[in-house]
């Protein structure tokens, strides 16, 4: 090649590399905000939340640092997107952000938070935590810093939000987000804004309950739906729902269990089949010295997997009063009756499916036990129920019996469906 040429050819190209790094140089220095308001504008115009969550009423807003906590499904994308719409419509002090964003590979969340605070941002929504490796040390660092600003979190279940992070344990205000209730989901099929109850309510006033409720709406007719897809917000979308749970209950696995709490890959497996083994026979006693055989593993990992699937909310334990984790439970149960169905969509046993239910409503609220004088459940160490298929005289029991029934006149007995109204 002519000497000239080349050297010619060796300017140009480096006169194309200065101008891609100055390129570069620029990006960075462009404000991101614009960005990031541009998406939550239109995030937040396009969120569809079709039924309010009582959650949103709960939580005391006044707190500057507040974690919410859910499993993979329950809608907390959409709950901090509807807070951010009904509180603030599209005034720039709040701003919701996701850690998915490759934007913060390269900038900290404490950088990030000091822009928005000086160009008047006041909230903060931040989605996707775990996803971000200091975050707790630097959501620290910002209530610190900033004495203005509120932080509002989403984290998953499986999270020791406050146990496994000094950091905020002394600042966080932390509220979990449950699938629908049987009375949300009411009210998103009808339009009605039926109110919650208090379990002391249904067990002094049940009949006028029930009254006030079915002169609006007959429970029952929507009650067999929910038990089979009612949950998990995304039924709504237009997709077969049991795919898509069932997707998401790996999802669970791969990445609320595994990433989170740093299980290698090749285990995934055990969890997947564990999970299996326990469902086919739910509830049902915690056999964890057969499960350890069955899946090759000793009786301590066992114990450890059917925690992690219990913060995962794919399980439930019913425990001894008194007793708890790593002790072996008494019982062990699918958390919600969708799951059932998603799993095993023609073996389903009804009164499984019931206690199932009764076990998920009341343990939104309260604190659940194996039950005594033969029942299912002592609630609160003084309150026991037990699920019936009929009513029958029980005047006098010791017993509150939770019936498969539109309303009832006994007093010991309550529809089991006004359970769903607990939340």
């Amino acid at each position: 090649m002519n000497p000239k040429t080349l050297t010619f050819k060796m300017l140009f190209l480096q006169s194309r590399h200065c101008k891609i790094q100055k390129n570069i140089v620029h990006l960075r220095q462009i404000n991101p905000m614009k960005s990031f308001y541009n998406t939550h504008l239109d995030l937040v115009a396009n969120v569809h939340a079709p039924v309010r969550r009582l959650l949103m009423d709960e939580i005391d807003w006044s707190h500057r640092l507040i974690g919410i906590k859910g499993s993979r499904g329950v809608g907390k994308t959409t709950f901090l997107l509807q807070y951010a719409k009904e509180r603030f419509g599209n005034d720039k002090k709040c701003l919701y952000i996701n850690f998915n964003n490759l934007y913060f590979t390269e900038h900290s969340l404490v950088e990030f938070a000091g822009k928005f605070y000086e160009q008047g941002g006041r909230t903060l929504l931040i989605d996707q935590t775990f996803k971000y490796e200091n975050w707790s040390q630097e959501l620290r660092i910002c209530y610190d810093s900033y004495p203005e600003l509120q932080i509002i979190f989403s984290g998953s279940s499986v999270m020791r939000l406050i146990e496994d992070n000094k950091d905020i344990q002394d600042i966080v205000s932390l509220y979990n987000l449950r699938g629908f209730s049987f009375r949300e989901f009411i009210n998103l099929k009808t339009g009605l804004n039926l109110p919650p109850y208090s379990l002391d309510n249904i067990l002094n006033d049940q009949a006028g309950i029930v009254r006030a409720i079915r002169g609006k709406v007959n429970p029952m007719s929507f009650f067999q739906d929910y038990l089979i897809y009612g949950y998990y917000p995304f039924f709504l979308e237009d997709r077969n729902y049991s795919e898509n749970l069932l997707k998401t209950m790996n999802m669970m696995m791969e990445v609320d269990i595994l990433l989170i709490k740093q299980i290698d890959l090749k285990y995934l497996s055990k969890i997947r089949r564990l999970l299996y083994l326990i469902m086919n026979n739910t509830p049902g006693p915690a056999n964890i010295s057969q499960l350890a055989v069955e899946i090759n593993t000793s009786r301590a990992t066992i114990m450890n997997y059917i925690k992690y699937l219990k913060d995962a909310r794919l399980l439930n334990t019913l425990y001894v009063d008194g007793e708890d984790y790593p002790k072996k439970p008494k019982q062990l149960y699918v958390h919600n009756t969708n799951l059932m169905h998603a799993v095993f969509p023609d073996k389903i046993n009804q009164d499984a499916e019931r206690k199932t239910f009764l076990y998920n409503a009341l343990h939104a609220k309260h604190k659940v036990n194996t039950g005594r004088h033969h029942s299912d459940f002592c609630v609160d160490k003084k309150i026991n129920f037990k699920y019936d298929t009929k009513t029958t005289n029980r005047h006098g029991s010791k017993i509150y019996f939770a019936v498969d029934a539109t309303e009832i006149s006994n007093k010991n007995e309550i529809p089991l469906w006004l359970f769903g109204f607990l939340y």
